[in-house]
């Protein structure tokens, strides 16, 4: 579905703590993160376009699809961008909380399909690693199914795919390695955000 950004279109960005950066939880707020760019530079390029912030640190696809009536349908975007996924793969390592790849697709496309049937246009960035200990490579083997999960409902909703893993992971090598893009592997540098948000343009300006 092509994406046309004019007059007064409404963009929401929804995730978990990679696009909340440091957000307070209310309306206004867009973070210190890769939104706050893109916002910034659809504030220049496209006058009116509103963008709205509703990334909650923590947040797994399951605790998405509880809030989505209230943090995603009431407010009836128009062009909605989504991020989730990494905090089902590091509950797995680190509290051992296992999301199965089968149930993240389920509550996914579940959130998906009740935006569209509303209208929405949608963006889906794909979940990302960028490792900085050792120890964190073995986390791909449970991350590359989302990713592929991602990559699936992108086709089966005529949605813009945003292939982050790949994209932050070409810019590490080329900036000098993952430290330049995340302290811990998951959260982003400002530099990242700067990465991911002037992708998240080009992507849009395309579709």
């Amino acid at each position: 579905m092509p994406i046309h950004l004019s007059g007064s279109t409404r963009v929401l960005f929804q995730g978990d703590s990679i696009t909340a950066a440091h957000r307070a939880l209310n309306d206004a707020d867009l973070g210190k993160g890769y939104v706050r760019h893109i916002a910034d530079a659809l504030a220049v390029t496209h006058p009116g376009v509103s963008v709205a912030n509703r990334g909650v640190s923590g947040d797994r696809v399951a605790d998405l699809s509880d809030r989505w009536a209230t943090d995603t349908l009431a407010t009836r975007p128009e062009v909605l961008s989504v991020l989730i996924g990494v905090n089902d793969t590091w509950r797995r390592y680190d509290r051992g909380e296992t999301t199965s790849a089968e149930d993240y697709e389920r509550n996914y496309r579940g959130i998906l399909r009740r935006s569209t049937e509303q209208g929405s246009r949608l963006v889906l960035i794909e979940p990302f690693l960028l490792p900085v200990r050792a120890e964190q490579w073995s986390w791909r083997e449970d991350l590359d199914r989302r990713i592929h999960v991602v990559r699936r409902l992108a086709d089966e909703f005529d949605a813009a795919l945003l292939a982050a893993d790949g994209l932050l992971h070409q810019a590490a090598c080329a900036r000098g390695g993952a430290h330049v893009l995340t302290d811990d592997g998951v959260h982003l540098t400002p530099t990242g955000h700067e990465v991911l948000a002037d992708a998240w343009l080009r992507l849009v300006e395309e579709a």
